[in-house]
């Protein structure tokens, strides 16, 4: 089409080639898309926790705004979003919370923030207006469907009921309503203070503890297969997987890609495409960045 409006000049064929080639690259993405979430877990839903780290306060705050962007982007994307668990912090933030986010490929897609995340900014919660560096941490499974067979045994349970705390709606955090589960043979603890019945708060809190032994033994098998992604870090303090800054410039990282976005702002107000992409795209070829955050003090 190109060539015939370059013989003919007719500038209405070029409108059109243009036209064309908007559609070309917008199916070349949806076809690369496609390809990076392949997954036998990607087209699933996603349990997303979040947990702020050491530092009180300033880490809670920091936790706070990631429960925020993530539910900014499941909500730009599309997503129906649930906050089953929240944990409020003592002057502000929280110190912990799960949601799920329900849509085809949110796994697929949520999976790429996996690991801590490093704030740095000038903190609100400091009268001297110094800089501060906050961390937390997120984690995120698929929620496997209901036919998924998991084997839990009453002997390797342990169900405790609680009153819920934090800002409960009626009934919420007036009876013993809130369930945490204890899996002794994996270690893994859920909690679910949501709802007003302690049978709905037990009944998520299940499904929540299936999705987590799944994945768990989903990693076991990668492992076995020698199929670990190559680029992923240790979900442990120290090892971040991106960093925010605030101050004194702005700029948001992704350490395992190299990805840099300058617009801190919108990525924390749920801009996080650029990001994922870049992650699935280096998790297809395998071509991880190097270097670390040595660039960033």
């Amino acid at each position: 089409m190109f060539e015939l409006a370059e013989e003919s000049g007719d500038e209405s064929l070029y409108a059109d080639a243009r036209a064309q080639l908007t559609l070309l690259f917008g199916s070349v993405e949806n076809i690369e898309l496609q390809k990076m979430l392949s997954g036998e877990q990607d087209g699933l839903n996603a349990i997303v926790s979040i947990n702020a780290g050491a530092g009180g306060t300033e880490s809670q705050d920091w936790a706070q705004m990631l429960l925020r962007m993530y539910l900014r982007w499941a909500q730009q994307s599309g997503y129906k979003t649930e906050v089953v668990d929240i944990i409020e912090g003592e002057q502000a933030g929280i110190k912990s919370a799960t949601v799920i986010i329900s849509g085809v490929n949110a796994f697929g897609f949520l999976k790429s923030e996996i690991g801590i995340h490093r704030l740095v900014r000038i903190s609100p919660f400091d009268s001297n207006a110094r800089r501060h560096t906050s961390f937390a941490s997120v984690f995120v499974t698929p929620e496997v469907d209901d036919n998924f067979e998991v084997e839990i045994r009453d002997v390797d349970l342990r169900v405790d009921v609680y009153r819920a705390g934090g800002k409960g709606g009626q009934g919420v955090n007036t009876t013993d309503s809130a369930v945490r589960l204890t899996h002794f043979p994996t270690g893994i603890v859920v909690q679910c203070q949501n709802e007003r019945s302690q049978i709905k708060n037990k009944a998520m809190a299940m499904k929540i503890l299936k999705s987590r032994i799944y994945e768990r033994h989903m990693e076991e098998e990668r492992k076995k297969a020698a199929e670990v992604e190559a680029g992923k870090k240790d979900i442990a303090w120290g090892s971040q997987i991106r960093s925010y800054v605030l101050h004194p410039y702005k700029m948001v990282k992704d350490h395992r890609t190299g990805f840099v976005s300058s617009q801190a702002e919108k990525v924390l107000d749920g801009d996080l495409d650029g990001h994922i992409k870049s992650y699935l795209r280096c998790s297809l070829t395998g071509e991880w960045a190097r270097g670390g955050d040595s660039d960033i003090d």
